[in-house]
């Protein structure tokens, strides 16, 4: 998943608070405030209650979008952002751990934690944040968050994002053909990966492929492994509107198989699916026919 506003939308309640010595009386019962309004933040945040989000800021905090570097201030142009947000992802969830908690004032504090950002058919996106809490009014709201720079990891995804619309889950009415494919991307989107359970006429049988762009080749590629034992490394070639998945392999037995998967997107709901030109040890095997494979 790219990160959504990282930093910005984090304030919760997770974990323990560790303080040095005895708090005062005081404080601790503006510790427990500052709890309860954050875990109002993370439901608010889980229903994608922009509205509501932005009440819990102050009046005048500053909210810095991550992704596009905009900074606006006040809560009617906060509740802008998360509306935005929400739209951009509507199934984004948040889950904050809070490890600590300190008080440089008896209005302000610093709260300190790790948020994850989850959505379907991605990794948790994890990062480290601090946040400035004020009272204000006897009520402790979130005036800024900022959160700790990570290296940015290396992505291929400029080069993958053609295959992107086979991500999800996918399945075929065919009646002499069972097919169940589930693709997602890998952390980084470096990889899409495609578990699969297929039954054509008497074969049966299901495994793993692995999508990856090689930069030394300069071509998208992939590793197949499957429940016969057999593997296969391809490449992939997109003509004509059609993708042609050159394989080969190594089976159970020993012999090299070959074969060339012929995969033709339909529209964002279906594609379809051909194997032609197969071989098994040096002979040739008859063709698969086409076959319209839908999502499910």
């Amino acid at each position: 998943m790219r990160r959504v506003f990282l930093g910005l939308l984090v304030y919760g309640i997770i974990g323990t608070t560790r303080m040095v010595g005895q708090q005062p009386a005081d404080q601790t019962a503006d510790e427990a405030a500052i709890r309860k309004s954050a875990a109002s933040y993370m439901e608010a945040f889980n229903k994608h209650d922009a509205k509501a989000l932005a009440d819990l800021w102050s009046p005048d905090a500053v909210y810095l979008n991550r992704s596009t570097g905009e900074e606006v201030v006040g809560r009617e142009a906060i509740s802008e952002q998360f509306t935005t947000l929400f739209k951009a992802q509507p199934t984004v969830k948040l889950e904050v751990n809070v490890t600590s908690v300190q008080f440089v004032s008896p209005n302000v504090a610093i709260e300190r934690g790790t948020a994850k950002f989850f959505s379907p058919n991605a990794e948790p996106d994890e990062i480290e944040y601090s946040a400035v809490d004020v009272k204000r009014d006897g009520k402790w709201l979130l005036d800024r968050v900022t959160d700790k720079t990570k290296e940015v990891a290396p992505s291929h995804y400029e080069q993958l994002k053609v295959l992107e619309w086979m991500v999800g889950n996918w399945t075929t009415n065919a009646d002499d053909a069972e097919v169940d494919l589930e693709c997602n991307w890998t952390k980084n989107q470096n990889f899409l990966t495609r578990a699969f359970k297929i039954s054509i006429d008497d074969d049966s049988f299901s495994g793993m492929q692995i999508v990856g762009w090689d930069p030394a080749a300069k071509a998208i590629r992939s590793w197949t492994f499957d429940s016969n034992g057999t593997f296969t490394e391809a490449k992939w070639e997109q003509r004509g509107g059609r993708w042609f998945i050159r394989n080969r392999g190594t089976l159970p037995d020993g012999r090299t198989a070959t074969m060339i998967n012929v995969m033709k997107p339909v529209d964002e709901n279906s594609f379809t699916w051909q194997t032609i030109e197969r071989t098994a040890g040096g002979e040739l095997l008859p063709n698969i026919d086409e076959i319209l494979i839908v999502r499910r």
